[in-house]
């Protein structure tokens, strides 16, 4: 198998495992969400701009890899972009979710 089709089939995985243990451990009440709304609130914004700020750590985590490669870890490139993977389907499910609610 390639390089690249192997790294696809373990994101895949992990992407999996990791949303549903730490909806375990974030959604109150049945909301996945919770976290972002609750936020929201208390910042004044939409959950979608409350989730683009926690994100942004994330990314800027990406951006620090990116720019000096030779100071990490295939463990922590791992983790990192997991991160923001996982942040961007949570975004993608809100946006839709929001869509939907005003159809």
């Amino acid at each position: 198998m390639e390089q690249f089709d192997q790294v696809c089939k373990e994101r895949l995985i992990e992407i999996k495992t990791v949303l549903m243990e730490k909806e375990k451990e974030y959604a109150k009440n049945d909301d996945r969400y919770h976290n972002f709304n609750i936020a929201a609130r208390i910042l004044g914004t939409t959950p979608e701009k409350a989730l683009r700020g926690i994100m942004m750590k994330h990314l800027v985590s990406v951006f620090d890899i990116i720019e000096a490669p030779s100071k990490t870890t295939h463990d922590i490139i791992d983790e990192k972009v997991g991160d923001l993977i996982n942040y961007l389907i949570l975004l993608e499910g809100m946006l839709k979710k929001r869509l939907d609610s005003i159809k």
